[in-house]
């Protein structure tokens, strides 16, 4: 017995940590869906935690979406940066504060290992603030042979919890 399709193509993260973050993470979505290209399936909760990389930074908001597709990966990619060239963002510290962070996590369970795409992501399995997320909408896709919920449960997940006004 096979698995069934998933009703998405494509698990992004999003995230912001500078100025009013949950109507970045909002305008993020809107921006990305707002031609049509790119529906949106599913969106997780929002969720607050620590930053990660570098620590010396203000706390984040984050969230996960779930997109209906056929915009091809790069293509996907191209649009996330897009989206973040829109909202202002701008690159000073890998890791630093950020206004917004569009990433693609996963599309149709491909793997991709370009110097400008890796598929799926390659930190998925460290960070809280995606693995959180994405328990609200995809805990049984599988990255790299594990469900999204065995990966949550493999890590330390008590520096992200629900956004507080929500």
């Amino acid at each position: 017995m096979t698995e069934p399709a998933p009703d998405f193509d494509a698990l992004i993260g999003i995230g912001s940590n500078v100025g009013d973050k949950a109507g970045n993470i909002a305008r993020a979505v809107d921006l990305l869906c707002r031609d049509g290209a790119v529906r949106l399936v599913r969106a997780s909760r929002l969720y607050r935690s620590a930053p990660w990389g570098i620590a010396e930074q203000d706390w984040f908001a984050n969230a996960a979406i779930s997109v209906a597709t056929s915009v091809p990966p790069h293509d996907l990619l191209r649009r996330c940066l897009a989206v973040e060239d829109e909202m202002g963002r701008v690159r000073q510290v890998k890791w630093g504060p950020r206004l917004i962070d569009v990433d693609v996590l996963t599309y149709r369970g491909e793997t991709v290992d370009d110097p400008d795409l890796k598929l799926p992501h390659p930190y998925i399995e460290q960070r809280s603030f995606v693995l959180v997320p994405l328990l609200d909408i995809a805990p049984d896709v599988f990255v790299r042979g594990r469900s999204v919920t065995e990966l949550a449960a493999a890590i330390k997940t008590d520096d992200c919890s629900l956004w507080p006004d929500r």
